[in-house]
């Protein structure tokens, strides 16, 4: 594990040579050349250590864009390195903050507690702040977060730093900074290039295929974009006008589909929702594009009156093998336990016949990874059902065989789940989950609910 750079002395050799004036950047520049044999961790946290003493504006976008550079440029090993110094060595400063800490402890007023305040916050949030006025800088800290979540698991030291990246990029990705644009087929090709790169739900094969889902007149696509990533979508949604909620994806995307006329549709359907930044994860703006996509439609076409999903259940399977492989799980019944588990093996060829012979208890365990399965928050463990629940959806309905393909089959044994969006009722469920974790569902699949429950009590 690649260890803090304090030793090397690095960020103190640097405090102790650095001046102000407007002179400071071309002498750390020529400072660092001839340096080539010095480690790339050690240099990038000795221009990390000079950009944040910089006063000078011009030369501080200038460094911040060679920090960036070189970042871009170094190995893996070494982005690490330096992600792991940020965290570990440019935290707040400790003597101002105790001395904070004990002038808000002697008298509590308003000064000493924003002074207490600003005192608290890491350097890494300067730093951060200075990256990103660079030309391209914000595209590179989203780069850069992602290093962050990929070794965030195996480095928990990092956590402190993607906090702050967290923090910073929600401010910076906002609602008020986005813009939600329509792409269809005379949607500039770089952008329609990234569509087609970008889709995470539903696999687009080729162009004929993505112009399938954009261009006829029952099909709609939105993005949101932001004016610092340009043409890079943030986040896009496809959407298919339909009579009634369709109860597989297989004929939404058929090649041989035939049109239906949008005056005729009753049914916005949500089948896809890709979020294109794994740097981005955590700020929350595809609540937003779907609760615009509704007002969008509903000025558009005016015989729209349901606005549902059709949903993957992407941890199905993973929980259900995890259940029915454990002798003491509380949440199937033993006999339930007992069909499912040869379902859920490695080596196992899935078959109509197969899963025709579960149903009934795949239809329980769906119902109960769904309801009553939680995370670590005693929200819904599933990530689509947590995103669609905390939007104030309603839980509408389960379908049986709706996603034969092999990610369908591999991720949830075919099945997807609809979610419907009702304006007068968005509010009021949003509430219920997030303040109680109440989950808002039909008439139907509450009666479904409750059964299950009592047969998992009678433990059959």
């Amino acid at each position: 594990m690649p260890g803090s750079l304090k030793a090397n002395g690095a960020v103190g050799r640097l405090a102790e040579t650095v001046a102000y004036g407007p002179e400071i950047f071309a002498r750390f520049v020529r400072a660092l050349k001839g340096r080539n044999k010095v480690d790339a961790p050690v240099r990038l946290a000795e221009m990390a250590a000079g950009l944040l003493s910089i006063r000078g504006e011009a030369s501080g976008v200038a460094l911040a864009r060679q920090l960036l550079d070189e970042y871009l440029e170094a190995s893996d090993a070494d982005k690490l390195a330096f992600l792991l110094e940020l965290a570990r060595e440019f935290g707040p400063d400790q003597k101002a903050l105790e001395r904070s800490v004990a002038a808000w402890m002697k008298k509590p007023s308003g000064a000493t507690a924003l002074a207490l305040h600003q005192a608290a916050e890491s350097r890494r949030q300067e730093l951060i702040r200075r990256m990103n006025q660079a030309p391209g800088g914000t595209a590179t800290l989203v780069s850069m977060r992602e290093d962050v979540l990929r070794n965030l698991k195996a480095e928990p030291d990092l956590a402190p730093l993607d906090a702050d990246f967290v923090h910073l990029l929600s401010s910076w990705f906002n609602r008020g900074f986005l813009r939600m644009h329509r792409i269809d087929w005379s949607t500039p090709a770089e952008i329609l290039e990234r569509i087609i790169r970008y889709e995470a739900v539903h696999e687009i094969s080729s162009w004929d295929d993505l112009r399938r889902r954009i261009d006829p007149s029952d099909r709609q696509c939105f993005g949101f974009f932001h004016p610092a990533l340009g043409n890079d979508p943030l986040v896009f949604v496809e959407v298919a006008l339909t009579e009634g909620i369709p109860s597989a994806i297989a004929p939404l995307l058929a090649e041989k589909r035939k049109p239906i006329d949008p005056s005729k549709a009753d049914t916005a359907v949500f089948y896809s929702i890709s979020n294109c930044h794994m740097g981005l994860r955590g700020v929350s703006f595809g609540n937003f594009l779907i609760k615009q996509v509704v007002e969008e439609l509903s000025r558009e076409f005016a015989g729209l009156q349901t606005f549902a999903t059709l949903s993957p259940v992407p941890g199905f399977t993973r929980w259900l093998a995890k259940e029915a492989a454990s002798r003491d799980g509380a949440l199937l019944t033993p006999g339930d336990r007992d069909r499912l588990e040869p379902l859920t093996r490695s080596d196992v060829e899935l078959s109509d016949r197969l899963l025709e012979a579960a149903k009934p208890a795949l239809n329980n365990a769906l119902l109960t990874y769904l309801f009553d399965a939680k995370d670590g928050t005693a929200k819904s463990l599933d990530p689509v059902s947590r995103f669609h629940l905390g939007n104030g959806a309603r839980l509408d309905r389960v379908h049986w065989a709706a996603d034969t393909s092999s990610k369908g089959l591999k991720q949830a044994l075919g099945f997807m789940v609809s979610y419907v969006y009702e304006l007068q009722a968005v509010e009021r469920n949003h509430e219920a989950y997030v303040s109680k974790g109440e989950i808002a569902m039909s008439p139907a699949l509450s009666r479904s609910v409750a059964a299950m429950r009592k047969r998992r009590e009678q433990k059959e």
